[in-house]
């Protein structure tokens, strides 16, 4: 293990396994993106629970965009308050424990239950998305800087192996049922109990082995939780020297947005554009995720080589011409093309985003930058799904149309990555701490 975890990629004093414990995290939290998100709940809540209504969609994203926008508000101020108490590791463990627990109950969401089923939706993936972005908050205290893109890659690929697992497990029990005669609303419910159980049973090895480096920044502000909105007022004003990082994260609002129509919407896009039945669906996610590992794992590698900047503008190419073929896709062997595509540009893309948000964020505020980070993931998915959800909606049902123009967005996010300079954002967030009068 230590010879995988090659020691002049971590920062001294870290050891290997305390690696392979951060990087378990992503194993742990993929498999509910995979199920619940991606491949099984989202079809399952448009197709049974609301009936397959024309407004399903909408619902469904509307869902995922008022959690998003939850920690939008919410994660800068609780990422200072982390920083503050030197608690990262005690908050992800209370999150992930919630997470797990309304992850299961989503088990008891059938036809009809709409309310239940959102009012699920928008608390465990609010707690979800909490625990995301504390782990990412980890990368730098682990990482040396020049290996920041090969220490996330292992992160998201070993993320993608724990989704695949779930997926599988959760596949091979919905073939079995299936065969017994079973229909989704018998079969969808175990899957969130097989889900919530690897989540869970994973994190339990990320809390074993990560440690807390940071030590208490006891100058820094008090920050309650129904302070956050202050804070992050606050701490927008502290970033605004850090104008590479802030440019970065507008780059990352627009090409985030298309990721996530592709994470929240390629199941429903699938069944009811291409034809594609439930079993098939979830086989397409689980081969989606293998090419997403190979791109995570390989670009964590090339983007160190290549640079940060570089690999991510080569992704977002990728990802415009996945959208294209997607939209222009008359057939479930045409659209396999654009899920190889796509899935090799989400590991990669959402690996060298990390990456770079680690290399521009000040060593001593990695939670608090992190929760602008969050922020700024969390608004482009609530500008990605829902306005599909809307241009669905409004064209009554074209998502042909709706997934063209995602492709749009990014074109945008490449646009706005062109001025960043890694270089003078590293100096600067490694410098001395700007006046802010």
């Amino acid at each position: 293990m230590a010879a995988f975890f090659s020691r002049d990629a971590l920062q001294p004093g870290v050891r290997g396994r305390e690696v392979w414990g951060w990087a378990m995290y992503d194993f742990a939290n993929s498999g509910y993106a995979t199920v619940v998100i991606t491949a099984v709940f989202s079809a399952y809540f448009v197709g049974a629970v609301a009936e397959g209504a024309s407004w399903a969609t909408l619902a469904w994203t509307s869902g995922l965009s008022l959690s998003y926008l939850i920690v939008m508000l919410t994660m800068p101020g609780l990422g200072a308050w982390a920083d503050r108490v030197a608690g990262k590791k005690r908050l992800l463990m209370w999150f992930t424990g919630a997470c797990v627990i309304s992850t299961a109950a989503l088990s008891s969401v059938g036809p009809g239950q709409i309310v239940l089923g959102l009012v699920l939706l928008v608390l465990s993936n609010t707690f979800f998305s909490y625990g995301e972005s504390l782990t990412a908050s980890f990368l730098p205290e682990l990482a040396r800087p020049e290996a920041m893109g090969r220490v996330s890659g292992w992160g998201w690929g070993l993320g993608y192996i724990g989704g695949m697992l779930t997926l599988g497990l959760c596949l091979a029990y919905v073939l079995a049922a299936q065969a017994r005669g079973e229909s989704g609303s018998q079969f969808v419910p175990v899957t969130m109990w097989i889900t919530a159980a690897v989540y869970g049973a994973a994190a339990c090895v990320t809390f074993a082995l990560l440690k807390e480096h940071s030590p208490p920044q006891i100058n820094a502000p008090a920050v309650g939780f129904m302070q956050s909105l202050s804070a992050l007022r606050r701490t927008f004003k502290d970033a605004r020297p850090y104008q590479d990082f802030i440019q970065l994260m507008a780059c990352a609002v627009a090409y985030q947005a298309g990721v996530a129509v592709a994470i929240a919407l390629a199941a429903i896009y699938a069944e009811q554009v291409i034809g594609f039945k439930p079993q098939e669906t979830m086989v397409l996610i689980f081969v989606l995720n293998s090419a997403a590992f190979a791109g995570a794992f390989v670009f964590g590698y090339a983007q160190d080589r290549l640079g940060h900047k570089l690999a991510l503008s080569l992704t977002l190419i990728g990802w415009t011409v996945t959208c294209v073929i997607a939209a222009l896709s008359t057939s479930k062997e045409q659209f396999w093309w654009a899920a190889g595509i796509a899935g090799v540009c989400m590991g990669s893309s959402q690996s060298a985003g990390r990456a770079m948000a680690g290399l521009l964020a000040p060593p001593e505020r990695l939670g608090e930058f992190f929760g602008l980070w969050t922020f700024a993931i969390r608004l482009a998915s609530i500008v990605g799904p829902l306005g599909y959800g809307l241009i669905t909606w409004l064209s009554d049902g074209n998502q042909r149309m709706a997934i063209g123009v995602t492709s749009l967005m990014f074109v945008l996010g490449l646009l706005l990555l062109m001025p960043v300079n890694l270089e003078r954002g590293r100096r600067m967030a490694l410098g001395p701490k700007p006046d802010q009068t």
